[in-house]
């Protein structure tokens, strides 16, 4: 048996009732969610270093990418969808996937050369490390 999704007959709005309204709004939220994967990241800091944790269950490090421009540190990638066993038939998945991509601007005075990233466990750490030059530049008026 399979389970299909109900939709009622899209009638006028005023002889739908209030709940019936609210259940579309939320089912069709929901449906547009789920190409959508956004992993969750956590920023901390240290007084030597700035740290970057994101949750990415389920990837291989050759799925993600991490970049570096204009101080703008970008973590991307894609979680795919494996459907891969025969006989088995999906009845409910809440689990996102899709691609993603997260970008930080990254304050002055971090040494960009320093970057490192570990992956292990579903878990990608980026370390920051800071530097003791602070990159300012003092304008003149004229």
């Amino acid at each position: 048996m399979a389970l299909r999704r109900y939709n009622k007959p899209s009638n006028e709005l005023l002889s739908k009732r209030f709940s019936d309204i609210m259940d579309e709004f939320f089912n069709d939220a929901v449906t547009a969610r789920r190409d959508n994967f956004v992993p969750s990241i956590d920023i901390s800091e240290t007084e030597d270093q700035f740290l970057i944790s994101a949750e990415l269950p389920g990837m291989k490090k050759d799925d993600i990418n991490i970049s570096l421009e204009n101080s703008r540190l970008s973590i991307s990638g894609e979680r795919s969808f494996k459907n891969e066993e025969k006989g088995k038939k999906f009845h409910r998945v809440e689990t996102q996937y899709g691609s993603f991509e997260r970008s930080f601007q990254l304050p002055d005075n971090v040494d960009q050369e320093s970057i490192q990233a570990t992956y292990e466990d579903g878990l990608l750490n980026i370390s920051i490390d800071k530097s003791e030059n602070e990159v300012k530049k003092q304008i003149e008026i004229s």
